[in-house]
């Protein structure tokens, strides 16, 4: 299970509180364009509208620039395979005030690529701060450590 794109920032800015798993609807070229590297995760959201989930705000650029029909748009919603019981689960996280549901990581699992998303509640600045901190501590802790030989 090799991850082909991050949201290293989701971590950070957002409160997980839980994951899920879908299937993504792709064209061809950007699945080729995904195994090499060239997705975007930074800013991208999941709505769920019409009984469907869409990935917004993910950017997939063309496998080969050169060779990609004149309509296509990096940035189009993406459609998620989910069953009707996970949908409905993402559609009360959804209605749910102050709970938002974002992109984590893009990843091979076989010979699919599947999306792993999230339900979260954004952060305050002081959980930001606190966090930064702790950060910090465990890596003087970890050069203390190497320097006794521990």
């Amino acid at each position: 299970m090799a991850v082909l794109a991050h949201n290293r920032k989701a971590t950070f800015d957002f409160e997980i509180l839980e994951k899920f798993e879908a299937g993504i609807e792709l064209q061809g070229h950007e699945v080729k364009s995904v195994r090499n590297g060239r997705a975007k995760l930074e800013g991208a959201h999941v709505v769920v509208r019409g009984g469907e989930a869409y990935l917004v705000g993910a950017s997939i650029a063309p496998y080969q620039p050169k060779n990609v029909d004149k309509g296509y748009e990096a940035e189009r919603p993406r459609r998620l395979l989910l069953s009707r019981k996970e949908l409905n689960k993402l559609m009360g996280f959804e209605a749910t005030k102050g709970l938002t549901l974002i992109a984590l990581s893009l990843y091979n699992k076989g010979r699919y690529i599947k999306l792993e998303l999230a339900s979260v509640r954004g952060k305050k600045q002081y959980d930001k701060r606190e966090d930064i901190k702790k950060r910090e501590t465990d890596r003087e802790m970890g050069r203390v450590m190497k320097e006794r030989n521990y």
